[in-house]
Formats: structure tokens, sequence, C-alpha cells
């Protein structure tokens, strides 16, 4: 039975996560596909090709493919060997380290949304299109992240555990 929580909470986890970035992705699409429909400036197109490139690399490959994603993927592991009812219940929050994590891991998961949210409200005030462009960048940026996801779920599937950190508490540093 412990076996059998473990491994829904890693899937709960992992999926749950995915649906939550997912849901981000549709409502942000609205305004991105709005920042379509109104006329571009030649400075639209040079900010949106600007800001296009550092959000796939800064959010997609840096924040996502070699951060968030594998650690996610590492701590719905550790999640599936050591199960926790409650974490089971919380996976896709626990998968983000906001619950059962180290104290750094906790002040970064709550300072990156802190970010996030303070970056919505800003941008929520932009006129379009830059309103639409700068989601645009962001829905590029979560679509890498969440097949970053999926990919490091799968690789664990197939190659076994990643050697990545968890930030657990108590559980030895790992290479990442």
């Amino acid at each position: 039975m412990n076996k059998s929580l473990g491994v829904i909470g890693a899937v709960w986890g992992v999926l749950g996560l995915c649906g939550l970035l997912a849901w981000a992705i549709y409502r942000l699409s609205f305004f991105a596909v709005e920042g379509w429909q109104t006329p571009w400036a030649w400075w639209h197109w040079a900010f949106f090709a600007g800001w296009m490139a550092f959000m796939l690399y800064g959010e997609g490959y840096k924040g996502f493919q070699k951060g968030f994603s594998p650690r996610v993927v590492a701590r719905a592991t550790y999640l599936a060997h050591h199960p926790v009812g409650w974490h089971v219940l919380l996976a896709p929050i626990y998968c983000m380290g906001y619950i059962h994590a180290t104290k750094k891991r906790r002040i970064v998961a709550m300072s990156v949304t802190a970010g996030v949210v303070a970056l919505v409200l800003v941008v929520h005030q932009l006129p379009q299109p830059w309103h639409g462009i700068v989601d645009l960048g962001v829905v590029a940026g979560l679509l890498w992240g969440v097949a970053a996801i999926i990919v490091f779920a799968v690789k664990v599937l197939v190659d076994g555990p990643l050697d990545w950190p968890t930030d657990v508490p108590g559980s030895e540093p790992q290479a990442g």
C-alpha cells in the first residue's frame, strides 16, 4: 500500500503541476492572441524577437530545464519512495518545494511566486500589443517548462532516478 501511495503521489505531483502550468498557458493565450490582432510597428517586432529569445533562454532553458523541472521530478521520485499521506495529497506543491523542503528551497519557491505575482500585476496594466507580446514570451517559456518536466519524468521511468538535489530536509546534497 505504501508503494502504491508513493506512486500515486509522484504521478499526482507531476501531472498536477503540469496541469497548473497548462492552465496558466491557457489563460495567457487569450491575451497573446489578442496581442496578435493589434497592428504591430517595427519596435513591437524588435521587442518581440528579443523578448522571445530572453524568455526561451531565461525561463525555458535556464529556469525550467536546468533548474525547476529536474527538481520537480527528483522530488516526485523522492515522494514515490517516501510517501507521507499529506505530502501525497499536496503532491503538486510538494514537488514545487513549498512543503517538506529545506528553508532555502521554501524561500526560493515563495520568492519566485511573489515575483511572478508582481509581474502579472504589472503586465496586466500594459496596453495591447505589449500585454500580448509579453504573454507570448511567457507562454513559450511555460510550454518549454511543461515539456521539460515530461521529458525528465520519462527519463526517470526509462533510466531511473535523476542525480539532482531534492532539497528535502536532512537529505544529502546531490549533484545538479
